[in-house]
């Protein structure tokens, strides 16, 4: 399951973009807060998101912080066809710890617990995970949403990355 998981977070988020090791420069922000936030300090994530890469249309929408719970929905089409989704979801975790939950095609969610947040940064993680082991959204200057996954892969740093435009 956790592999699985872990493919296909890639394979929604648009697998076709290229490997990069993880050496790689993490956007930063200012100081990073270690405590858990209330799930609203992610609002800048809202709303739906949109981006083509090599005929894959990916398209990711959130939901509000309201009833303590961000809800997510990625889809990719190629072809005029879905090719993969998956479900979403950022809430505290059983022991109130906030938690990036992905349900790839639907399947069991694998968790990711909050690493860090910043202002319009925030990055999870499941070390025990196989691939991916990070999770990181940001925001840039321009309000364009990022998002990377990050972590060792057959044994070597790998990461793969996306940027989406705010839908008009």
């Amino acid at each position: 399951m956790k592999r699985t998981a872990g493919v296909m977070l890639m394979v929604v988020s648009g697998a076709l973009m290229a490997e990069v090791a993880t050496g790689d420069a993490i956007p930063s922000g200012p100081p990073v807060a270690k405590t858990s936030p209330d799930v609203k300090a992610l609002s800048w994530m809202e709303g739906r998101w949109t981006g083509t890469h090599e005929g894959v249309e990916m398209e990711e929408t959130w939901g509000s912080g309201a009833g303590g719970a961000m809800l997510g929905v990625h889809k990719d089409v190629k072809g005029g066809r879905m090719v993969s989704f998956e479900f979403l979801r950022i809430a505290p975790d059983e022991s109130k710890e906030l938690t990036y939950f992905a349900s790839p095609r639907g399947k069991e969610p694998t968790p990711f617990r909050l690493k860090e947040t910043a202002e319009r940064r925030v990055v999870f993680e499941n070390k025990a995970h196989d691939f991916p082991q990070r999770i990181l959204y940001w925001l840039d200057a321009a309000g364009a949403l990022h998002a990377r996954i990050e972590g060792t892969l057959n044994g070597k740093a790998a990461g793969e990355e996306w940027t989406w435009t705010r839908a008009r």
